[in-house]
């Protein structure tokens, strides 16, 4: 399956550490017999049973795929590799990021970053939706959390706005459908947990690993035993435990039969709040200075004060047919000018593809979901002055 067309964890939550060692040093050699300077990233294709792999392509330049990795580690690789052609060596590059360490560093990361693709194949009557080699999704999203399932349901959210979560409502189980990667997979995997196939059974017909077939099936239980609750019987653990598996206010209104509001009242009622967290690319080892922001309920304090007073921009999300990158550029505009002002800027937008979600570009980034609840807790604990939404195209 094409590396566009993809589901990407990072960091690698499946491989050993013989497997990640044995590739990593395998992309050195590579790079070095090459005689690459700068940025390159290369594809590999791993036997999950033994430890046979093929490497399928050598990028030596820019690509999405490294964009991607550039925004999910806060690592500025086009930064680097434009000081590295220049001659300047790893140890003499300042880390922006960091703004203490230099660039001589292999970022790590105390979070989980999930990328996925978005495919537009519903407005096309013709088009066979199965996934492969070729690369038929128009954008990406990318969200991050500290787990698995947080990240996971963000970033079904932020793929399609009108999707709750890792919903198993939405397909119905077709054996047929999981033996064949297409763009709705993941929602029939899903209803297949809900009617009660084993992990082993899924693991046979679909080959995604048992690792992330759990993850799933511990979403679509806690689903199982929110269904069970009435709204009046939620507890403040129930309500946490939720929270922190990525369920957004209106899946868990959904599931015990209520409303968004009604469920956004009784969690500010019990103070269950998100956190703010920095992408600090060093896990928390050096101390970091970067506005590279996510929320998250698995968190017990913000990384960083709200004193200034900020006007918040809404960035244009994925990436559609119909809406692209000429919404970035007015959102990047709206920034720069906000700038020109005099005016702090917040950022809230989740597509790595973008400008806007360049770490220089606002005084703080948030790689967040846009949606009611989640733009209201950031305006909520940010010290928020103006909120604008004409830049983003429909979505806002």
């Amino acid at each position: 399956i094409h590396t566009g067309e993809s589901i990407v964890v990072a960091p690698s939550q499946t491989l050993t550490d013989k497997e990640y060692n044995m590739l990593r040093t395998t992309a050195i050699k590579v790079i070095r017999h090459f005689g690459v300077v700068g940025e390159c990233n290369i594809q590999y294709a791993l036997n999950p049973i033994s430890e046979e792999y093929y490497i399928i392509e050598v990028n030596a330049r820019l690509s999405r795929s490294s964009a991607l990795a550039s925004k999910a580690t806060g690592y500025p690789l086009a930064y680097v590799a434009a000081k590295l052609s220049l001659g300047i060596s790893l140890p003499t590059i300042h880390n922006s990021v960091t703004g203490v360490t230099t660039a001589c560093f292999e970022p790590s990361l105390d979070y989980c970053v999930v990328k996925m693709p978005r495919w537009d194949l519903d407005k096309f009557s013709r088009v066979s939706t199965k996934i492969g080699s070729s690369m038929k999704s128009v954008g990406e999203v990318m969200a991050i959390g500290r787990k698995f399932e947080e990240a996971f349901q963000k970033a079904l959210r932020m793929v399609n706005e009108n999707v709750m979560g890792f919903d198993p409502y939405l397909k119905i189980v077709c054996e047929e459908e999981l033996k064949e990667p297409t763009d709705k997979r993941m929602f029939v995997v899903a209803a297949a947990l809900k009617n009660g196939y084993s992990i082993e059974k899924l693991y046979e017909l679909t080959q995604i690993d048992c690792w992330f077939l759990k993850k799933m099936k511990n979403i679509v239980d806690l689903t199982t035993t929110l269904e069970g609750i009435e709204q009046n019987g939620l507890t403040s653990e129930d309500l946490l435990k939720a929270k922190q598996m990525g369920f957004s206010d209106k899946q868990i209104a959904a599931a015990v039969k209520s409303t968004e509001l009604a469920v956004r009242t009784q969690r500010e009622e019990y103070n269950i709040k998100p956190f703010v967290k920095q992408i600090d690319t060093v896990a928390a080892e050096w101390p970091a200075t970067t506005n590279y922001l996510y929320i998250t309920y698995n968190a017990i304090s913000h990384d960083l004060d709200f004193n200034d007073e900020h006007v918040m921009v809404l960035g244009s999300g994925v990436y559609r047919i119909g809406s692209s990158v000429e919404f970035d550029w007015c959102a990047v505009g709206c920034l720069r000018e906000l700038r020109r002002l005099n005016k702090k800027t917040i950022m809230v937008n989740y597509n790595p593809e973008t400008v806007s979600t360049d770490y220089d570009m606002s005084d703080r980034l948030y790689f967040e979901e846009i949606s009611f609840e989640v733009v209201m807790d950031i305006y909520n604990i940010e010290n928020t002055c103006g909120i604008i939404l004409s830049m983003g195209g429909q979505l806002p």
